[in-house]
């Protein structure tokens, strides 16, 4: 076996993080709701202490909260909290793909084309974790362009913020059908050099998530 084709296994706490993000991306676990951390321990087979090694981390970027004598809980926001962050983001995001568009290469191009491709495909199948990572690799594959980390730091703790509910939106076939449109309609622009018109397009697309999500949160 060669040291590149060596694949180290994902330690306990890898897996039970990986699985405690697809359980939240999916709505599995709702917002609000309670991390029972027994009945998760036993149901991956696990201890507790690498669940609380996988909870902190999540409580590190905002998509559980820590209640003292009652637990972890998966994180909610009121609609005054939802409008903040994407306020924020707006403002982060429209300065990054400003910049990005004078400066993205063909290949981070091809890159986004590509990721574009697998939020489409997973978006037919129904898929929401699936479209989920590949719309976030879409986003912050434009986003990165711009040469700016600590922007894109700032971004992504925003989007984990939100994470949870990214399966009210995807839920609904019609969600998905809009971000596939917009998503091509950025992609155009940005290979044009437009970037008032990609910067539009990705504000009419967080406008119309924060719409549906808030309208899911009211009729819940």
């Amino acid at each position: 076996m060669t040291t590149s084709a060596f694949r180290r296994p994902p330690t306990a706490q890898e897996a039970v993080l990986a699985e405690l993000r697809r359980a939240i991306i999916t709505g599995e676990l709702r917002p609000g709701e309670q991390v029972v951390q027994d009945a998760l321990a036993e149901r991956f087979g696990v201890s507790r202490v690498p669940l609380r090694e996988a909870l902190k981390i999540l409580e590190g970027e905002g998509q559980v909260t820590y209640r003292p004598h009652r637990g972890y809980f998966v994180a909610e926001l009121d609609l005054n909290d939802l409008r903040e962050v994407y306020r924020i983001r707006d403002l982060l995001e429209s300065e990054a793909i400003s910049v990005a568009v004078g400066q993205i290469t063909e290949s981070e191009l091809g890159f986004a084309a590509l990721t574009l491709d697998e939020v489409e495909r997973a978006s037919a199948a129904g898929d929401l974790l699936a479209m989920a990572e590949a719309n976030r690799r879409f986003h912050f594959g434009l986003i990165e362009a711009a040469r700016m980390p600590r922007l894109s730091r700032l971004v992504r703790i925003l989007w984990d913020a939100t994470d949870v509910y990214r399966s009210l939106y995807y839920s609904e076939g019609g969600h998905r059908e809009a971000v596939n449109d917009e998503h091509r309609e950025v992609l155009g622009a940005i290979r044009v050099g437009d970037a008032d018109r990609a910067v539009h397009v990705l504000r009419q697309h967080r406008d119309r998530a924060v719409a549906a999500l808030e309208q899911a949160l009211t009729g819940q």
